[in-house]
């Protein structure tokens, strides 16, 4: 075995700028996934808190409209409040110097406990007779604080209300098509004075959902869980994610490839030297062994330079996140988020790649035959 190590090390030495560059192959490969898949993972959480911010984490839909009572009370609520959704055309007139504006939205009527259910948004301003619009909606509808809106129902039914603030979440798609009102003045609205869509409810752990609505679910209401009801755009993100890592981890077995096919050259080059050696006693694994070490020295050492500069390239984004157009990404930065475990998964497939790459210098050294070569 050190005959083996001596020889793998010096021939590395001797082709110093050859091995360099193999093995940045391999780093590079490295660092590029790794970073992209931090940045998808920020991605996703940004848009995940982003969306979090206007949607609870639990809605006890009512069976009922008109019989709901409170659910029962439960450690991991933090927050509930009755609520009374509908959809509503939002329009405005022409003002000084402005042309009239006209879009849809989802009306959130809130009623007491709503902002404990949607501590991130400003909502303290809401009162009857008002609206919260998203920022999105109000630029669409050209609407600030202090205008009119007249609101109009699918039944035709007509109220006027004013623009006391707007909210902004960093997911384009809620503050394009939300605005938060009171749950009378929804209820007035679709001329239902004691109808209840239900519950919205805020949980310490977003991730318990599921098993807070499973408890909370009765007779009276059906439960879903923020997963549930975003289930698309979450599917949608690891799909991305996935489709991500399979074609960057195209470059790095092209890097492995490529140093494969430079041992296999060098095997190639110094076929007439691994002759001698097997005819002065040498074993031929011994000899194919020393050009397969190689390969896993370059590679071993392009996959611990790559996770370096994964990490450093990823915090650097970290620190300073890249600024992109809300209007098509949803938000306007990109964060970043570094996994352990998909550094570790990339460097175990990287491994395993450069391992099967090794073999084929290997395989190329072993069908070599002293004799004829000699001959």
């Amino acid at each position: 075995m050190r005959f083996v190590w001596f020889l793998a090390l010096r021939h590395l030495r001797y082709r110093r700028t050859q091995s360099l560059i193999t093995l940045l192959g391999v780093a590079v490969g490295i660092m590029v996934l790794t970073t992209a898949l931090s940045l998808t993972n920020g991605f996703i959480k940004g848009l995940v808190e982003a969306t979090l911010k206007a949607v609870p984490h639990l809605y006890l839909q009512s069976l009922d409209p008109e019989q709901s009572p409170p659910p029962a009370p439960h450690p991991e609520v933090v927050g509930q409040a009755p609520v009374f959704l509908t959809k509503a055309l939002l329009t405005r007139r022409a003002g000084a110097g402005r042309g009239a504006g006209a879009d849809f939205a989802t009306l959130i009527g809130l009623g007491e406990g709503g902002e404990a259910v949607y501590p991130d948004l400003e909502l303290s301003p809401l009162r009857e007779g008002g609206i919260v619009l998203g920022s999105a909606l109000a630029r669409s509808l050209g609407a600030y604080p202090g205008d009119r809106l007249f609101l109009v129902s699918i039944n035709q039914k007509r109220i006027e209300l004013e623009v006391v603030a707007t909210f902004q979440t960093g997911n384009y798609l809620l503050d394009a098509g939300f605005a938060f009102v009171t749950l009378a003045d929804a209820r007035a609205l679709m001329e239902a004075p004691t109808a209840l869509s239900g519950y919205q409810l805020r949980l310490r752990d977003p991730q318990k959902a599921l098993e807070v609505g499973t408890a909370l679910a009765s007779r009276y209401y059906f439960p879903q869980t923020w997963q549930s009801t975003n289930r698309t755009l979450i599917e949608q993100l690891a799909l991305q994610k996935r489709v991500i890592g399979i074609v960057v981890f195209l470059i790095v077995v092209v890097a492995a490839l490529g140093m494969a096919s430079v041992l296999v050259l060098s095997v190639i080059e110094k076929t007439p030297d691994i002759a001698l050696l097997r005819v002065m006693g040498a074993q031929a694994l011994q000899v194919a062994g020393v050009f397969a070490l190689e390969g896993l020295i370059l590679g071993l050492l392009g996959i611990g330079l790559g996770n370096l500069l994964g990490f450093a390239l990823s915090s650097y984004f970290h620190w300073h996140p890249v600024e992109i157009p809300g209007e098509l990404y949803f938000l306007t930065r990109l964060p970043v988020e570094i996994k352990a475990s998909d550094f570790a998964w990339v460097s175990g497939f990287s491994l395993l790649v450069v391992l099967l790459a090794s073999l084929l210098p290997l395989w190329r050294a072993l069908r070599i035959k002293p004799g004829e070569v000699l001959r």
